[in-house]
């Protein structure tokens, strides 16, 4: 799976206007919900907290993967944001986040979400990437950066 397959510049906001972990979350789930027609953005936003609050999906390197699972859904849904100012979203080498890849999977699909996971993970280890998701300035260029990035893999 390529994230650029599930990611819509439609779903992506370059410059969060949330600075507190929670309310990053819910400006994310409500342009996803908005945009892909999620009927439950309130299930949705209850399932990323509910994630949140067992372990932060910050990984550090200014990075973090929110994810969860809805019923009902018939595919892997991705939204990016950015926020330039950096969130403190607990992540484990204590920097602020500033990169977000909100994953949705659905409910039953575990070895899709692993591999949507898995595949964001290893996008975000290269730091030219990270540096560049911080310069580009429109939806169309972050989706334009990650399929280029997603070919080199």
């Amino acid at each position: 799976m390529r994230i650029t397959d599930v990611l819509d510049p439609e779903a992506v906001i370059p410059s969060l206007e949330a600075r507190e972990k929670f309310a990053v979350l819910e400006e994310i789930v409500t342009r996803v919900s908005s945009h892909y027609g999620f009927e439950d953005s309130q299930r949705l936003l209850e399932v990323v907290h509910a994630r949140e609050r067992i372990c932060s999906t910050a990984i550090g390197e200014g990075v973090a993967i929110p994810h969860g699972k809805l019923p009902g859904l018939k595919r892997v849904f991705i939204a990016f944001a950015r926020s330039r100012e950096g969130v403190d979203f607990d992540a484990q080498d204590g920097t602020p986040t500033h990169l977000f890849f909100l994953l949705v999977a659905p409910e039953g699909s575990t070895s899709e979400h692993l591999s949507a996971l898995a595949r964001v993970s290893r996008l975000v280890k290269d730091a030219s990437l990270r540096e560049h998701l911080m310069q580009v300035q429109t939806p169309e260029e972050v989706v334009s950066l990650l399929e280029e990035k997603e070919r080199d893999l």
